[in-house]
């Protein structure tokens, strides 16, 4: 793909590209500073889908970390999204939360929406096996949190919780309060959403869930899932932790290196913490799952009327740059949603 400044390649004798062949994307062009760029749109093979984006959602955590220019050079390979263009710290296009409708490819495709791990882009061509349809009972609003979803799933296939435990997920972010809706059905489990913003217990009351402050969060519990991306809701995730309890890390520092206090009651309650992330399918069910799976069951979970306590702002796709600007800023608030 190029930008309207790019070199194009040549069709025969002419640069020209006809409409269909051209799309908006929104790329970070240098750390702080993005764009909505025209890019091209590649010819589609017989194994590949059109597909004219609806909605896309912003992921603050990553897509944020991003735009500030915030990933190591060590993680470059790692953090490229599956379809991203162009490299760190930028020019690139990046995102993965993508649904739209399929304009072109398979007859079962035509006219369905579907979820791609796509930037934000108005249409794109993707092979077929990139898509994932959206299940019927499901709004096309609320599906392109199917990457979020699909996170807390990978998270909690790590996290194995029991029966009965009492679990604190500390940090109310979309990843935070989505851990919090699946644990929220488990028979006996006490679920409190831990963040340091009063205005999350009205979320975790739409997801039927406890809340509190960080100070005033339960302790003795079996299993902290940890998702605040801070210093100080790491350390007191492990505070929460009873003997030989677990805290599940699902926070990205990008480049930061945080300081993890091993001190104190760590070693004398064999605490322990552990890292969890989407990008490979959890050893507890690798064996006989696979990407495609997981991600239509967590599709399927966003029937769940719940889940529309995450998206908490809505923008037009012009918007989007600043939009991302005003976010990077720390505008609170949870998903915002892009609509096209």
């Amino acid at each position: 793909m190029t930008d309207r400044h790019s070199p194009r390649a040549r069709r025969g004798n002419t640069e020209e590209l006809t409409l269909d062949r051209t799309a908006l994307a929104y790329r970070v062009l240098e750390p702080g500073h993005g764009a909505v760029v025209e890019v091209e749109v590649p010819e589609p093979g017989p194994d590949d889908v059109v597909v004219r984006t609806r909605h896309s959602a912003v992921s603050r955590g990553t897509e944020l970390l991003v735009l500030r220019g915030g990933v190591p050079p060590s993680q470059y390979g790692v953090m490229r999204a599956p379809f991203q263009v162009g490299e760190f710290p930028g020019p690139v296009t990046y995102g993965y939360l993508a649904v739209g409708a399929v304009e072109q490819g398979p007859a079962e495709l035509r006219g369905r929406d579907v979820f791609c791990l796509h930037p934000h882009q108005t249409r794109f061509v993707v092979p077929t096996s990139a898509v994932s349809p959206v299940p019927d009972d499901v709004p096309a609003t609320r599906a392109v949190l199917a990457g979020t979803v699909e996170t807390a799933v990978n998270a909690l296939w790590d996290a194995a919780p029991r029966v009965g435990d009492r679990i604190a997920v500390v940090g109310g972010g979309m990843v935070g309060c989505a851990v919090a809706a699946l644990l929220a059905p488990m028979p006996g489990v006490r679920v409190e959403l831990v963040d340091v913003d009063p205005a999350r217990a009205a979320v975790a009351d739409a997801l039927g869930v406890g809340f509190a402050r960080p100070d005033d969060a339960a302790g003795g519990c079996d299993l902290v899932v940890h998702a605040s991306a801070t210093e100080a809701g790491l350390a007191r995730s492990l505070e929460l932790l009873g003997v030989e309890g677990e805290v599940i890390e699902l926070s990205w520092y990008g480049d930061r290196a945080p300081r993890v206090p091993l001190g104190e009651g760590f070693h004398p309650g064999r605490l322990a913490i552990r890292g969890s992330q989407v990008g490979r399918v959890s050893p507890a069910r690798q064996a006989r799952w696979t990407y495609a799976d997981r991600m239509a069951l967590a599709l399927r979970l966003l029937a769940d009327d719940r889940f529309e306590a995450l998206i908490t702002e809505v923008v037009a796709f012009g918007t989007l740059p600043e939009t991302m600007t005003r976010l990077a800023a720390g505008t609170p608030g949870l998903g915002v949603r892009v609509d096209y």
